[in-house]
């Protein structure tokens, strides 16, 4: 039997057996006791000393060791929530030890965890709020200096006040846009965003975002294309505003980002009971290390690349947390010179809210 796995008259008889076997060997050594045998030294006196120290030893391990364990393990089992597992192994003390060890390993366990999750959010969030400070205090320099530049006399001048009020227009709009999405994304990071959750055809919607993102296709002259076998109609259980907001994210993104003279298809596939939707482009497509990564906030491949669009940063992290809210999934492959295709599921059927 393991040492480890003793139980408490276990212990208790152990410490007894080794007081008795001890003194029974020192008294005989001493010859303590006139007229007696050594058979007697060996048994009679051993075995008073075993019944006189069991009860003791088995007092005094329940009082010093055995009740503070228990202490320990309630403390461990109140914090973890796991009170009926606690009630059961105190009452059955031949479990109790073994109980109490699987416990307090799971609970380090589960800390270790909670350690290293803590670690990985305080490192998210200091680089959260680099990138915020960042992506707020350049729009806001930008026309900063270029109201200050017309205070310092270039209002005499109208075509230069046109032009750079025009750009302070622009880095104040990017501005807003920055904010409008930073509320949005935390209304769904806090669950606050209620689904208005209904069937709706997918095919329509995404009908009305090509024609919503044709003029802005049509400066790089690329085409926006529904593909052959998914023109018919198509239903789907979601949120129409939203979905509408990551379909235009993704369709807008493959023609900032495409090809001048490229190709956007958008494609459905039945997948059991959901449909998945698939934006892909033939741009210049997204190195592997960059993909795990794409729909993190302010996570950019190129950023003055990325900036030069007017692009906020927030718009996959959006996406994704959309998506999930319709407890779906959206994911991402790339090969570079060859393209990038998006993709998401929507349930095709009602689901409980």
């Amino acid at each position: 039997m393991a040492f480890k796995n003793l139980k408490l008259r276990q212990v208790s008889l152990l410490i007894s057996l080794t007081v008795a076997t001890v003194s029974g060997i020192a008294l005989c050594a001493e010859d303590m006791v006139d007229g007696w045998s050594f058979q007697a030294y060996m048994v009679v006196i051993p075995l008073i000393l075993l019944v006189t120290t069991f009860p003791i030893a088995h007092y005094f391990v329940d009082l010093f060791i055995y009740r503070r364990i228990k202490i320990l393990y309630k403390l461990v089992s109140t914090e973890k929530g796991r009170k009926e597992l606690k009630n059961s192994a105190l009452q059955e003390e031949d479990d109790f030890l073994q109980a109490v060890e699987e416990e307090v390993r799971r609970y380090s366990t589960s800390k270790q965890s909670e350690i290293q999750a803590l670690k990985r959010m305080e490192t998210y969030r200091k680089e959260f709020i680099g990138n915020v400070s960042h992506e707020l205090k350049t729009p806001i320099f930008n026309a900063q200096g270029y109201i200050e530049t017309l205070l310092d006399g270039g209002m005499e001048d109208r075509e230069v006040n046109i032009k750079y009020l025009e750009k302070a227009t622009r880095n104040l709009d990017r501005l807003a846009n920055i904010v409008e999405d930073l509320i949005m994304l935390n209304q769904y990071e806090t669950d606050s965003t209620q689904l208005d959750t209904q069937f709706f055809d997918i095919t329509e919607l995404t009908k009305q975002v090509i024609d919503e993102q044709e003029l802005l296709a049509s400066k790089k002259n690329i085409e926006l294309v529904i593909k052959e076998d998914a023109g018919f109609q198509r239903k789907v259980f979601a949120d129409r505003k939203h979905i509408h907001h990551v379909l235009s994210n993704l369709v807008n993104n493959s023609i900032k980002y495409g090809h001048e003279n490229g190709l956007t298809k958008i494609g459905f596939y039945d997948v059991e009971d959901k449909l998945l939707i698939e934006v892909s482009d033939n741009g210049p497509g997204i190195a592997n290390e960059h993909l795990a990564r794409l729909f993190e906030r302010f996570y950019r491949v190129d950023k003055a690349r990325s900036r030069g669009h007017g692009g906020t940063g927030l718009g996959l992290a959006i996406c994704k947390h959309i998506v999930e809210a319709h407890k779906e999934k959206i994911h991402v492959r790339s090969s570079l010179d060859v393209g990038t295709t998006f993709g998401f599921t929507l349930s095709t059927r009602a689901l409980e809210k």
